[in-house]
């Protein structure tokens, strides 16, 4: 792969990575993998905004997927991401206090998809 190519990938993953939203999407499925059905209820947004985001980060090669029944779960390809994500945080203050914040935004959710429901009967 010649320079300008690697120079046009890593400019790729930043235009990605350039959305706030993009980023929330990133933290609640890096805690584990989720169904659309499963980030509507925590994002409380349309399930068309969520999925046209999913399939930018998708495409960006950021998540994979796997169907199971009626159900696509997304999951993140590489944890390394997150090390890109905090490093960017840490250049304005106290990062990983606002990782952590956008990493509790799961435990409010009301998802009724197979693997929330088995998670909540723990």
């Amino acid at each position: 792969m010649n320079k300008d190519s690697k120079i046009k990938d890593i400019s790729n993953i930043l235009k990605v990575l350039g959305s706030p939203f993009r980023i929330e999407l990133l933290y609640e499925i890096g805690s584990g993998e989720a169904c659309v059905c499963h980030l509507v209820a925590v994002f409380k947004k349309r399930q068309a905004f969520i999925s046209q985001h999913l399939m930018v980060l998708r495409d960006a090669g950021i998540l994979k997927t796997r169907r199971e029944q009626k159900y696509i779960y997304y999951s993140v390809t590489d944890m390394e991401i997150f090390s890109i994500l905090e490093k960017a945080a840490g250049l304005f203050g106290d990062g990983k206090k606002i990782v952590f914040q956008i990493q509790k935004l799961s435990s409010n959710s009301k998802c009724s998809c197979p693997k929330c429901e088995k998670e909540k009967g723990r």
